[in-house]
């Protein structure tokens, strides 16, 4: 992808729209009440259209060109900017934080997830979509043909690039636990995201409705298996926002009144 015509092509596709599906269905939200949800990265806008048809969205996002080219059929308040607008709300505003496909491109990730724990609230959800290694290496080497790179990606150490965003400083499940962790918050679920679809060289086939739906269900299922969810190229992380030991003690204080 090398620029926001490309991203929206992308997404256009069926290989692009899958990951939407599939990311809505491992987010299963209420109808109601409408919850407080800030999209954090927010891009095209198409997470936070979507689920501003029935909660209060704020979307933040840097780069005003996807601003500009964003899906707005339902009404949500769009922020151009980055982590120095969380200023504006106040401590533990946000039943819901999504964070997808973003910290790949910050290479001091705790400061950023340091705000976004602030802003959340106690029992609230953290939804962080990261790119995973292993399926990066099966990605260059089977899709692109390219096992110079898978070989590169190996290394634990290495990073991936991205002609249009920049270099991905890529972070593995274990570190979003530990920086969890401090913030009073635990990792509960890993998911799976992109384990076959985007491996088959013929598009043609990807628009076929049967195969379209076959494969999300195929996707879906192997979702949480945890042979494919530790191959998939993308990894889905619902983090949980703790009570701290002080919030627990207030709470117990307001119950014996």
């Amino acid at each position: 992808m090398d620029s926001v015509i490309d991203y929206l092509d992308l997404v256009q596709a069926p290989w692009g729209r899958m990951f939407y599906d599939l990311l809505y269905a491992q987010l299963p939200m209420p109808d109601a009440p409408a919850l407080k949800i800030l999209d954090f990265g927010s891009g095209l806008g198409l997470v936070s259209n979507h689920f501003a048809a029935r909660h209060d969205v704020t979307a933040i996002e840097p780069n005003p060109e996807m601003i500009q080219n964003r899906r707005k059929d339902n009404p949500y308040a769009q922020i151009q900017g980055g982590i120095e607008k969380l200023i504006d709300f106040d401590d533990l505003f946000f039943d819901v934080i999504f964070c997808h496909n973003v910290l790949e491109y910050i290479e001091n990730k705790e400061p950023v997830l340091a705000g976004l724990f602030r802003v959340l609230k106690p029992g609230g959800l953290l939804s962080v979509v990261k790119h995973n290694r292993a399926g990066k290496v099966i990605h260059n080497a089977v899709f692109c043909n390219d096992p110079n790179s898978a070989l590169a990606l190996l290394d634990e150490d290495a990073n991936s690039a991205n002609a249009y965003l920049g270099t991905q400083h890529l972070y593995t499940n274990g570190d979003m636990a530990a920086w969890a962790a401090k913030f009073d918050s635990k990792i509960i679920k890993i998911l799976g995201m992109r384990a076959f679809w985007a491996l088959g060289q013929d598009n043609a086939v990807k628009y076929n409705g049967e195969w379209y739906q076959a494969m999300l269900k195929l996707e879906t299922r192997a979702a949480e298996v945890e042979a494919y969810r530790n191959a998939a190229y993308f990894n889905h992380l619902l983090v949980h926002k703790e009570r701290t030991f002080s919030e627990r003690k207030r709470a117990d204080a307001w119950s014996a009144l």
